[in-house]
């Protein structure tokens, strides 16, 4: 394994290392595609509220959209080239700006050199940017061939940093805290696979849902491709099955639908949650452990303080396995209802008494 390889960060640990060193040098972070790079800008703005995000995408851009010539007038009549910047790039603001310049290998050789004096520089057109201004850049793996290629000069004006897919763990985290649908992130757990990176599968047919170079998929799994469908079986009750199995091979590919449809027909046999908090005694218990994960991570993404007790009722009716996965997502450090339910009684009681079940894997 390469070194690169080796010390590659996760999307918090980049997040981190931009927080604190990005005001002084511009990191480029290099990952999958798919693998959720964008959505660094809103976790750094977070952290920086006295910062003013800004978005620049490199794809759309050619010279002319960097700086502008415009004539200026002095007191005396005479006048001088003055260049006036994109706004997108906030140098006008005057203020600690926050700027994520995306897709930067993929931009033109033009583009390219001129971001590099931004971002090493800190200056545009006539502008200096305020000293507490950060800056980072996201650009694809080159081993992609999607087109992210940067020459010496550039890589050497930049702070690489490889990015790691995020593990099933940390994306099945993510979905149900925003409300991901049940049966994808069951499915998910199911099938680590699915946050394989293609350096390690020789033969593509080995992982048939991943992106990989050597083999041209229309569609295929990413987190951000996870995410579309999640938001698309969420509108299952308006679609046939026919029309939902087309949309998921559009956004995860024909293999990945395929066995994610079977996945979701178990989901029918799943309790309502109404059910569940009016008569958890006798409330239905799936008989398929896929099923139960499912119930498990629904009332993860959807619990309230109303029903912790009901579900505690019914959870004890549930196999060790699930029990221990609910209690290890509550235990999750950005599970987003955890202090609802780790403040009521019957959890701590229960939790006293079967904390043998705590570890293991968080989710």
């Amino acid at each position: 394994m390469k070194a690169a390889e080796t010390y590659a960060l996760s999307l918090d640990q980049c997040v981190n290392a931009i927080i604190h060193t990005g005001h002084l040098r511009t990191i480029l972070v290099e990952g999958y595609i798919g693998s959720g790079k964008s959505s660094m800008l809103p976790m750094v703005a977070e952290a920086k509220p006295t910062h003013i995000p800004c978005y620049f995408d490199c794809t759309t851009k050619d010279l002319g959209d960097i700086t502008i010539p415009n004539i200026a007038h002095m007191d005396d009549g005479s006048g001088y080239v003055q260049y006036l910047t994109n706004e997108e790039l906030g140098a006008h603001h005057h203020k600690p700006i926050l700027v994520m310049v995306d897709e930067f290998g993929k931009a033109n050789p033009a583009v390219k050199n001129s971001m590099l004096r931004f971002m090493l520089e800190r200056k545009i057109g006539g502008y200096t940017l305020h000293p507490d201004s950060i800056i980072f850049a996201t650009t694809n793996l080159g081993a992609e061939n999607v087109g992210d290629m940067l020459p010496p000069h550039a890589r050497n004006r930049l702070v690489f940093v490889r990015s790691k897919k995020p593990t099933a763990e940390q994306f099945i985290v993510y979905g149900i805290n925003n409300g991901f649908d049940p049966s994808l992130l069951g499915w998910c757990k199911d099938n680590p696979q699915l946050f394989d990176g293609f350096e390690n599968v020789k033969n593509p047919e080995d992982n048939p849902y991943i992106f990989h170079p050597q083999e041209e998929r229309r569609s295929f799994f990413t987190p951000r491709s996870g995410h579309a469908a999640s938001d698309i079986l969420k509108q299952r009750q308006h679609l046939d099955d026919h029309s939902l199995t087309a949309l998921l091979m559009g956004a995860i590919g024909e293999r990945a639908a395929m066995d994610l449809m079977a996945f979701v027909k178990i989901g029918d046999q799943l309790p309502s949650l109404e059910s569940i908090k009016k008569d958890p005694q006798n409330a239905i218990v799936p008989t398929s452990a896929a099923a139960v994960c499912m119930v498990v991570y629904r009332t993860l993404s959807q619990m309230s303080r109303d029903w912790v007790d009901a579900w505690m009722t019914y959870m004890v009716r549930l196999d060790t396995e699930a029990q221990g996965m609910f209690v290890n997502g509550v235990r999750s450090e950005k599970y987003s209802h955890r202090s609802v339910v780790m403040s009521n009684r019957k959890f701590t009681d229960w939790a006293m008494a079967n904390n043998y079940l705590f570890g293991g894997d968080k989710v």
